[in-house]
């Protein structure tokens, strides 16, 4: 069975429909990228496999003892967020909050945890610093380590490269593929297509028609061609 599947979703707001007729399924080790216009729906779906929106029809399968509080998260960070003053390691500690229950405090599997992956992150330096003090992409990095405290099976990013630099893109990029091949699932929206046929082994384009399949049948695929032509021609400024 797949580790998350997808059954007939419709997704939308006060009844009023984004996308609907969805299904696709996500196994174990996958490294699947949501792609697709804008407003097409793509947020509004990983909220919904987070379960903090409610599908306006269809249902999501978990299996592989998958719980929706085991799935590590990284949404998209707004300006207030990018500010938060609290401490790196706090920061990351917070991932763990999951695994607490009802207790107040963090014990010290969960303490060693959290150094484990700022290790991972390449951050342990960093961990007394104010996170307000970071660069974009060691935020990125911070909560990267944040969200795998929470998981070790699957990943949710959501535009998780937005508003940085290109270097600092294709380091974080290339983190997120070592922690796909260390066996990670990962589910990510991106807008950078040719980031997502670089690295994805399975694309869901949704908007005005919907695709999922393999990235080498994406890439074959008449919503492929057309979005690939799209985004070049973004590319190509105009005179």
């Amino acid at each position: 069975m797949a580790l998350l599947s997808v059954q007939n979703l419709s997704l939308g707001y006060d009844s009023r429909i984004i996308v609907e007729g969805l299904h696709f399924s996500v196994e174990a080790g996958n490294y699947l990228c949501i792609v697709g216009e804008n407003g097409s729906g793509k947020s509004t779906l990983m909220r919904t496999l987070l379960g903090l929106q409610e599908p306006l029809a269809g249902q999501i399968l978990m299996s592989d003892g998958l719980t929706r509080n085991e799935i590590g998260y990284l949404p998209q960070q707004t300006l207030v967020q990018r500010d938060f003053p609290a401490s790196v390691r706090e920061i990351v500690l917070s991932g763990c909050q999951g695994r607490c229950g009802l207790r107040p405090f963090y014990n010290a599997e969960e303490k060693r945890l959290a150094a484990e992956n700022m290790e991972k992150m390449g951050i342990t330096a960093l961990a007394r610093r104010s996170y307000r003090e970071l660069s974009g992409g060691q935020q990125q990095r911070v909560l990267l380590a944040r969200a795998l405290c929470a998981t070790r099976k699957l990943l949710l990013l959501d535009e998780p490269v937005s508003g940085l630099d290109p270097k600092v893109t294709a380091e974080l990029y290339g983190v997120i593929a070592e922690l796909n091949r260390e066996g990670i699932t990962i589910i990510m929206i991106s807008h950078d297509i040719a980031a997502a046929v670089q690295y994805a082994s399975h694309v869901l384009h949704i908007g005005s028609s919907v695709f999922f399949g393999s990235r080498e049948e994406y890439l074959k695929s008449e919503a492929g061609r057309l979005f690939l032509m799209e985004q070049k021609g973004r590319e190509v400024p105009h005179a």
